[in-house]
């Protein structure tokens, strides 16, 4: 969450990725915060969804030296570290294993930033925004998570004239999408599915706040991307394509759709995170991918689909 001393905003950022071309237009420096309000059984990132650090404990990186053992309070902790249970019981703030590991196969996942830090990381790329018409994104988790931290960025970044997207569920408050719109070029809107049971089975969380914020905004004049993930056997359906169609001509202001294709690389970090095995949905082909364009060019040439 984010947190304010010494007139600084501070906020939990998981990782920074320089270069980016898949986050927005041009080359892109994207930031992913920690928290999220979603609990996604296909979460690609589940490191992000809560607000605090984490480790990751990589069983095969390790070169069993015991070093760790050396500094842990509570005995072996490469045995603690591979459920989720022990690891919430026992380790609680503790990362004593984390600096002495030497092959790094335990790693903590989360790093305190301020606003100033994560504005000075982006002006670094400022060449490359230039030249690509970039520029920062956030990501996430969800960035609203940590509102106060994402809204200082946003501002500071827009003083430097770079190019602001956000990506985001959508799901937070009316006040806070809000607030962040007017230091937003593009956000980068994230539909899981638009069947509202669905919705709240496979993310926790109901449909209709992000729906309503998304027509909220787009009335506000924000320009929007819808980001679709396409998963077989939860959405890939003509029924959810009609429903995102419908959804493209109520907005004004939206710049196109994208299709995403679901990975399971979610999965390995599940294990790090010491979570239980979960069973991987059904990747879509690449033919899936290619009739689902087919689908929409069909049936609508007015929409615009992102390849």
């Amino acid at each position: 969450m984010s947190a304010e001393g010494n007139g600084k905003l501070f906020g939990n950022v998981f990782d920074i990725q320089r270069f980016s071309t898949h986050d927005g237009p041009g080359i892109r420096t994207t930031v992913f915060l920690k928290g999220c309000p979603l609990s996604c059984s296909w979460c690609h990132n589940p490191e992000s969804q809560l607000p605090v650090h984490e480790i990751f404990f990589n069983r095969k990186s390790c070169i069993n030296c015991e070093t760790c053992n050396q500094v842990c309070p509570s005995g072996d902790p490469r045995q603690i570290l591979s459920k989720i249970g022990p690891r919430k019981e026992i380790c609680g703030t503790c990362i004593l294993c984390v600096a002495v590991c030497p092959s790094k196969a335990i790693d903590q996942i989360g790093q305190i930033y301020t606003s100033d830090e994560i504005v000075e990381e982006a002006i670094k790329d400022l060449p490359f925004f230039d030249h690509s018409n970039g520029g920062m994104t956030l990501s996430g988790g969800e960035p609203l998570f940590q509102f106060d931290f994402t809204l200082d960025i946003l501002k500071k970044i827009k003083q430097k004239e770079i190019h602001t997207v956000v990506e985001t569920s959508g799901y937070t408050t009316k006040e806070r999408i809000l607030g962040v719109a007017p230091f937003v070029d593009l956000f980068l809107w994230d539909i899981k599915i638009t069947d509202k049971e669905l919705h709240k089975k496979y993310t926790g969380v109901s449909l209709n706040p992000i729906i309503e914020n998304l027509k909220l905004i787009d009335k506000a004049g924000a320009k929007t991307i819808l980001r679709i993930l396409v998963i077989p056997g939860v959405n890939m359906n003509d029924l959810h394509f009609r429903n995102i169609a419908s959804l493209y001509h109520d907005l004004i202001n939206v710049q196109g759709i994208e299709f995403l294709k679901y990975h399971d690389y979610g999965i390995s970090k599940d294990a790090k995170l010491g979570q239980p095995d979960h069973v991987p949905f059904p990747i879509p082909t690449e033919l899936e991918m290619d009739r689902i364009h087919h689908f929409f060019d069909k049936m609508d040439t007015k929409i615009k689909i992102i390849r």
